[in-house]
């Protein structure tokens, strides 16, 4: 054997034991990314519907959660709560109404427009 070929084995079993080591660095694999994922949008939906919220409202207030692993908490948790007769519990924070975005400027600006059209049509003359 050459010393070219023992120094290739010795890099290709470097690196084999240094990716073998993710694990040990807290590196989470794609697996472990979807598990975990799942496992938490499957806690938003039951907690959503343990306070009362509806389905579509889960939807609404957690975008970057799976809709699926949600509705599956959700489902699961309303199965439970229905079996063992329990009522949910009334959120603290009060729901405050959602607004898709630019509603507001949109509003804004329809009310400066309405009362500058107002202002107009009083400094017009009447027409003969």
């Amino acid at each position: 054997m050459s010393a070219s070929t023992t120094l290739r084995r010795l890099a290709a079993l470097a690196l084999c034991a240094s990716l073998g080591a993710c694990d040990m660095l807290g590196i989470e694999s794609g697996s472990e990314m979807a598990v975990r994922k799942e496992s938490e949008g499957k806690a938003i939906g039951s907690a959503c519907r343990q306070a009362m919220r509806a389905l579509e409202d889960c939807y609404t207030l957690n975008k970057r959660a799976s809709k699926a692993a949600i509705f599956a908490g959700w489902r699961e948790m309303d199965e439970y709560m229905r079996e063992n007769k329990l009522e949910g519990i009334v959120p603290v924070i009060p729901r405050t109404p959602v607004r898709p975005p630019g509603a507001e400027s949109d509003a804004a600006a329809a009310d400066a427009g309405d009362g500058a059209a107002d202002e107009e049509k009083s400094h017009a003359k009447p027409a003969h």
